[in-house]
C-alpha cells in the first residue's frame, strides 16, 4: 500500500491508539499525534498543545461542560492549523471525541478521512446514569445534563467517515443512525505478555510480604478506586471473605483519584470512605493497597492471583477484566452488560449481581476453597481471550484494516 499520512488526536496520547499508531509506522506510514498530555512512542511525531484557560464559567450553568470541551477543541484546532501551515495534510485523522478535540478536524482538513473512536455514548437510561441508587438522584435536570454531554460525540459522529467501538455493547449505546458506519474492534490484549505463569511471585514492598502463585490471593484492579468500578461493593464483601478464609490475602491496585462519577463528600477519597465503613472488620495485615504499579508488576500480580474480582456499572469495559482472563484466572465479575459480552457464567468466568456483596463473598470463597473445581473455567477464559481479543492476531489487524481503508 502507498504510504499515507495519519494524524491521531487524543487528549492523553497514546492511550487506546498505542498499538495501531505504532503498527502504521512500522508499515511505512507517516504518523503525527496531537495531545494535551501523554507520551511519545517510537516513530510518531508527538505534539503537545497547551490547555485552554477560561477566564470565567458560562453564565448558563448547563452549558459549562460543553464550554470546556469547546475551549479544548479550539486549542486543538490551533495546533492543527499550525501543522497545516507547515504543509502537513493528513489522509486520515483518527480521533477520540470524548473531550471535544474532534470537533473541528473536518473544518481544518475537509478532505481528510475522519475515523472516530466511539468509546461511549451517554444515556440517561440503560447505562451508567441512574444505575446505582446509592449515588443517583433521578431528576429532569440530570437527564438534560446527560443529553448535553453527548454534544461533542454527535458532532464527531456526524462528521466522521467511519467509526469503531471496542465492544458490541458499547456499539449498541450509539444512536441507531450511526451504528451502520461504526465497526466493532477491541483494543487488544497482548496474550504473549499476559499469560499464565505458575512460578509467578512478588514481594509487597511496604510490608515485605512474599506472595506466590498457589496461595489464596484475591486481586482487585481499577485505574482509580471508585463506585463506577464497584469498589464499594467489593469492600463490603471483603470482611466476609477474609473472615472465612484465614489464609487469604487481598491485593488492591488503583489510585485515589476519580476517573468517573463524583468525588465523595467531605474531601476524602473513596478508599478512605470505605475503610471508615468496613475497616474495623478487616484484618488489615492481609489487605494490601498498592496504589498504581508499573505494568510489569501488575501482570505478575495477576499471574499469581487465585481469584480476580471485576465489577463495573454498565459502562466502558476495562482492559483488566480481559487481562485477568488472559492470565488464566478465575474472574468473578458483575452481571452487567459490558461484562456479559465477554463472560458466560460457568463457562469462562463467574457472574454475580453487581449489588450483592454477600453473594460476591460466597462466590469468591467457593473459588478459593475449591481451586480444582474452577480450573477448567480459568483455562477457557484464557482460550476465549486468545481466540477473540488477542492483540497480534485479531484486534490489531482489524484496527489497521479499518484505518488503512
Amino acid at each position: 500500500m502507498q504510504p499515507k499520512k495519519f494524524l491521531f488526536v487524543h487528549q492523553n496520547f497514546p492511550a487506546q491508539f498505542v498499538h495501531v499508531a505504532g503498527e502504521l509506522h512500522r508499515r511505512g506510514h507517516e504518523i503525527v499525534a496531537l495531545a494535551l498530555k501523554g507520551n511519545p512512542i517510537a516513530g510518531v511525531r508527538f505534539i503537545r498543545y497547551p490547555p485552554p484557560v477560561l477566564e470565567r464559567d458560562s453564565d448558563v450553568e448547563l452549558a459549562r461542560d460543553f464550554e470546556v470541551k469547546l475551549a479544548r477543541a479550539t486549542a486543538c484546532a490551533s495546533a492543527m492549523l499550525n501543522l497545516k501551515s507547515e504543509g502537513f495534510t493528513p489522509d486520515v485523522i483518527v480521533a477520540h471525541p470524548g473531550w471535544g478535540e474532534a470537533l473541528f478536524c473536518k473544518d481544518v482538513w475537509p478532505r481528510a478521512r475522519l475515523v472516530i473512536y466511539a468509546e461511549f455514548f451517554y444515556s440517561a437510561d440503560g447505562a451508567d446514569y441512574g444505575f446505582d441508587p446509592e449515588f443517583s438522584v433521578e431528576s429532569e435536570e440530570l437527564r438534560m445534563r446527560v443529553r448535553l454531554k453527548n454534544t461533542v460525540h454527535l458532532h464527531a459522529l456526524a462528521a466522521a467517515d467511519s467509526a469503531y467501538s471496542p465492544t458490541r455493547w458499547q456499539h449498541g449505546q450509539l444512536p441507531p443512525e450511526y451504528r451502520a458506519k461504526t465497526a466493532v474492534a477491541f483494543d487488544g490484549i497482548d496474550t504473549e505478555v499476559v499469560k499464565p505463569n505458575p512460578d509467578a511471585s512478588a514481594t509487597l514492598m511496604r510490608e515485605q510480604v512474599r506472595v506466590k502463585c498457589g496461595e489464596e490471593i484475591i486481586t482487585f484492579v481499577n485505574r482509580n478506586l471508585e463506585p463506577y468500578r464497584g469498589f464499594h461493593i467489593f469492600m463490603r464483601a471483603l470482611p466476609q471473605i477474609l473472615d472465612r478464609r484465614p489464609n487469604a490475602r487481598c491485593i488492591i491496585i488503583g489510585g485515589d483519584e476519580v476517573s468517573y462519577g463524583s468525588k465523595p463528600k467531605g474531601g476524602a477519597t473513596w478508599r478512605e470512605v470505605m475503610l471508615k465503613e468496613v475497616g474495623r472488620r478487616l484484618p488489615m495485615e492481609r489487605v494490601h493497597f498498592l496504589g498504581r504499579v508499573p505494568y510489569k508488576h501488575y501482570v505478575q500480580l495477576l499471574q499469581l492471583s487465585a481469584c480476580h474480582v471485576y465489577l463495573t456499572y454498565p459502562f466502558v469495559l476495562s482492559w483488566s477484566c480481559l487481562e485477568a482472563m488472559s492470565a488464566g484466572k478465575v474472574v468473578v465479575a458483575s452481571r452487567t452488560g459490558p461484562v456479559e459480552e465477554v463472560i458466560e457464567h460457568g463457562e469462562n468466568g463467574l457472574l454475580v449481581d453487581f449489588f450483592d456483596s454477600a453473594g460476591l463473598a460466597r462466590q469468591v470463597n467457593d473459588v478459593l476453597g475449591n481451586p480444582g473445581k474452577y480450573q477448567s473455567i480459568a483455562n477457557r477464559a484464557r482460550e476465549h481471550v486468545v481466540a477473540r481479543y488477542d492483540l497480534r492476531t485479531v484486534c490489531l489487524p482489524a484496527q489497521v484494516r479499518l484505518v488503512e481503508a
